[in-house]
């Protein structure tokens, strides 16, 4: 669509059937995706396929990439990918004290276009976005260190997809009251009482994005989308290592804006200079209103409790448990295990870390197998996926910082290892640091290994637990969400009672739980439209992407009340 064609009768034309079905979609929690998965998809209606959009990535690669944003002060950068490139891009450093007032200018007509309108220019920037998807995904790729297949998918569709469903949820809380009502009330022999009532949805105000690290797209884009269909000006201050990705939203984002006749300061960018640390200096701004983080307890924490004038939505870290307690395909659960294990070298928000196993064993089609037998058929099924380096760096991807390079080789000295990480080599990127999973043994009685094993240890560290039963395992799970938090539980059980309790715990405790994987579907994956990613119930996040709650308090309804 040229952009002399973007008035909103134009874009609700084109957009709208996909906004229906999107609704519809979180209505019936089916599968629904308007973003293919596949890389061979792209390349027709004005979409670059692989090689173009390569191509587009390596142009913007030692750039200077001008948003033309006021209140620019300098040009900062420096990122340098997990993959040893140094990425050059540099990006505008704003004077909050320029941008944030005109970032507010442009919110009046963004809240007069109403909530139909929003939405369908929301779906303009994201179809703009998932045309340039290959460029994305080499974007997000040597920002996050993901390998390239699941930088596409998780950082192209996937991402697109949790933020057209924010748009979607957006859409539905602000639509349902209605605009305009007559009111009546009847006073006998007397005329009634009657009051034309208008009721308008009105933003907050700001919202601050904090991106992250590992996934700054698909983390990113609830937040972002949830706020700007809403109505607010939404300020995108990206993960220092992970700039890219969020600052070529941010453009896209930009452009349509301007096309459609808003002031394209309602999204823009705050890039900061090495070791600067704006987050907290924004977050506590008086015209921040609305706060969307990912990222470590503490900081989270810090937001919680300093961001007061804000509207605080932050997902953190969570100690992700499975109980293995029986199987009735021994086979399949492993192998399931040892990929949920192994993608992305576990630099996962929903990786599990323990695995809560008898210590007398397990229930299994294949016969009894003692805890030791559990744990060493583990190791040797991670051993098997990620014995041909191809296929262990398709996997892997690169570990994303030092800081989990460092956790995964102390990891070794916690316990007993029942299997060591080791070096993955990448002929196309020798820089890269590139390792296999650690899984440790620890016993689940012993107070010396509870400081382990209750704590979160981010990335391919994995802790095999022994417990003296079943009971033990559903109290040390109670435990662990109660206090620690999870994204995910995961759990194995032949058992009605076992299954029972271990459900009645996640209910209990507000945690997201999978029970008996053994196919294509992983604990720590989440479809868009269907699942919930987090609950917002415990101490991992205090949000859940996506329902009602995420976006329904970035708004507010104001009444205007007439007579006649």
């Amino acid at each position: 669509m040229a952009a002399a064609e973007l008035t909103a009768h134009a874009l609700i034309a084109q957009h709208r059937p996909t906004l229906d079905e999107a609704l519809e979609a979180i209505r019936t929690r089916a599968y629904w995706s308007p973003h293919p998965e596949h890389p061979k998809a792209y390349g027709e209606n004005g979409s670059l396929d692989a090689a173009a959009g390569k191509a587009a990535f390596d142009a913007v690669l030692n750039t200077r990439l001008d948003l033309g944003q006021p209140g620019t002060d300098d040009w900062v950068g420096g990122e340098v990918s997990p993959y040893g490139v140094e990425l050059g891009v540099t990006y505008p450093h704003a004077d909050v004290d320029q941008l944030l007032p005109a970032m507010k200018a442009g919110q009046r007509a963004w809240r007069d276009a109403g909530a139909e309108v929003r939405a369908v220019v929301c779906l303009e920037i994201l179809k703009r976005i998932s045309d340039r998807t290959h460029e994305f995904a080499h974007a997000v790729m040597h920002t996050s260190g993901q390998a390239f297949m699941m930088a596409f998918q998780a950082g192209g569709p996937h991402a697109q997809d949790r933020g057209l469903e924010a748009v979607a949820y957006a859409y539905a809380e602000q639509v349902r009251t209605p605009g305009t009502a007559e009111w009546s009330k009847p006073q006998g022999k007397r005329d009634p009482l009657a009051l034309t009532k208008d009721f308008t949805p009105v933003p907050r105000g700001i919202a601050l994005l904090i991106g992250c690290n590992t996934f700054p797209t698909w983390n990113g884009y609830p937040g972002l989308f949830a706020s700007l269909a809403t109505g607010n000006a939404v300020l995108v201050k990206p993960h220092p290592r992970a700039v890219l990705p969020l600052a070529l939203t941010v453009g896209v984002a930009r452009e349509v804006l301007a096309a459609a006749g808003f002031d394209p300061n309602l999204v823009a960018l705050a890039a900061e200079r090495p070791g600067e640390g704006i987050a907290k200096t924004l977050a506590t701004r008086p015209e921040i209103r609305i706060v969307d983080y990912t990222g470590s307890t503490a900081f989270g924490d810090w937001l919680e409790a300093k961001a007061r004038q804000a509207q605080v939505y932050t997902e953190k870290a969570g100690v992700n448990t499975v109980i293995v307690h029986s199987t009735a395909n021994y086979k399949g659960m492993l192998a399931n295990l040892a990929f949920s294990l192994s993608l992305y070298s576990g630099q996962m928000c929903t990786t599990p870390q323990n695995l809560l196993i008898p210590r007398e064993g397990i229930r299994t089609d294949d016969g009894p197998k003692s805890f030791d037998e559990v744990v060493a058929d583990l190791a040797r099924a991670v051993d098997g996926l990620l014995g041909d380096d191809a296929r262990a760096n398709a996997l892997l991807g690169a570990i994303v910082n030092p800081d989990v390079k460092a956790r995964l080789e102390a990891a070794a000295g916690l316990g007993e290892v029942a299997l060591a990480s080791r070096e993955v080599s990448n002929p196309e990127f020798p820089d890269a640091v590139v390792r296999t999973p650690v899984i440790v043994k620890l016993d689940g009685a012993k107070p010396d290994d509870e400081a382990a094993y209750m704590s979160e240890c981010f990335g391919p560290v994995s802790f095999a637990v022994a417990v003296d039963s079943a009971d033990d395992a559903v109290a040390l799970l109670r435990r662990t969400v109660r206090e620690k938090g999870a994204m995910t539980v995961g759990a194995y059980t032949t058992d009605g009672e076992v299954e029972e309790a271990i459900q009645e715990v996640c209910l209990d405790e507000a945690a997201q739980l999978s029970l008996n994987l053994t196919g294509g579907v992983y604990v720590n994956q989440t479809a868009a439209f269907s699942d919930f990613h987090g609950s917002g119930g415990n101490p991992a996040a205090n949000a859940a992407l996506t329902d009602g709650a995420f976006v329904a308090n970035r708004f507010r309804v104001v009444e205007v009340r007439r007579e006649g």
